[in-house]
């Protein structure tokens, strides 16, 4: 692991652990061939070193009733670039919205967000996002079905 490269078998640990984040250390352990306080130790020490940033359950948004998914492009003004840390803040603090990313191109950020329904995303739209001091343009792009979706990063040593 020296200068915080991954080795073949760190590798496979993230391999394993991205598809089953609750597998036991022990089962773990045995596919990847080494003892269980081995495994543990190449675990913890991916976790320090922030390989590994947490664990968490996915959960269907359709099963908490959110039905609408979209990718919503944003544009800010440009005498607002100045407060662009606290801009960046109001968006990311609602709950709607899964990701924001700065992006290159016509728009300023890239946001995926879920609602209820079409009303839901309307009035995230128009009545929040639209509301904070410096957006000046909302583009959105209803996603009609998700054909992958994983959080599973390539892995290779």
């Amino acid at each position: 692991m020296e200068n915080g490269k991954l080795d073949a078998v760190d590798c496979k640990i993230l391999e394993v652990l991205q598809r089953d984040g609750r597998i036991s250390n022990v089962d773990l352990a045995t596919e990847i061939g080494l003892s269980a306080p081995q495994c543990f130790r190449r675990v913890k020490a991916l976790e320090e070193r922030g390989v590994i940033q947490g664990y968490r359950a996915l959960v269907r948004p359709e099963a908490l009733g959110l039905e609408v998914t979209a990718f919503v492009s944003l544009s800010i003004e440009a005498r607002a670039f100045a407060r662009l840390t606290e801009l960046e803040r109001q968006i990311r603090d609602l709950p709607e919205v899964l990701e924001l990313h700065r992006i290159s191109g016509q728009s300023d950020y890239l946001a995926k967000v879920v609602a209820r329904d079409l009303r839901s995303l309307g009035d995230l739209l128009t009545g929040r996002l639209m509301q904070i001091d410096g957006v000046c343009d909302v583009r959105s792009s209803i996603a009609l079905n998700a054909l992958k979706a994983s959080s599973a990063l390539p892995i290779s040593p």
